[in-house]
Parts: C-alpha cells; sequence; structure tokens
C-alpha cells in the first residue's frame, strides 16, 4: 500500500457549529466534524476515497509537493 502526504486545512464555522475541513490539492475532497479530531479523522478517509476512485478509474492521483517563495 503507497502512502501519500497531504496538506488539509481545518477551520471552525461558528455559523454552523461544525469543523470544516478541505484537502486542496484534491479537488472536491472536503469534509467536516462536530470536532477538530473528528473533522480531521473525516478527511482522511475522504482523501482515501477521492485517491482510490481516481486510481479506480485510471485518473492520476495529485503528488504533493512543496514550493518556496521568497516575499
Amino acid at each position: 500500500m503507497k502512502e501519500y502526504q497531504y496538506p488539509v486545512v481545518i477551520e471552525y464555522a461558528p455559523e454552523d457549529d461544525v469543523y470544516l475541513a478541505d484537502c486542496p490539492l484534491i479537488p472536491g475532497c472536503y469534509t467536516d466534524g462536530k470536532t477538530y479530531e473528528e473533522a480531521l479523522e473525516n478527511i482522511k478517509d475522504a482523501i482515501r476515497l477521492c485517491i482510490e476512485s481516481r486510481l479506480a478509474v485510471g485518473d492520476p492521483v495529485p503528488l504533493p509537493g512543496l514550493v518556496e517563495i521568497a516575499v
């Protein structure tokens, strides 16, 4: 089994009282959770499902990378 590391963004949405989780490198890969920990586990599952889905139909899997920017 291949392992991937992807950055995720988790932020609290007070109007809905949930934590929103997003994987910016995989379009459409997002979820939520009542706690930060739940949102983190849910986004891991969502990323796994997105990757499995892409592999099943032969689509490329986005590869994470780092870019250095000087400001």
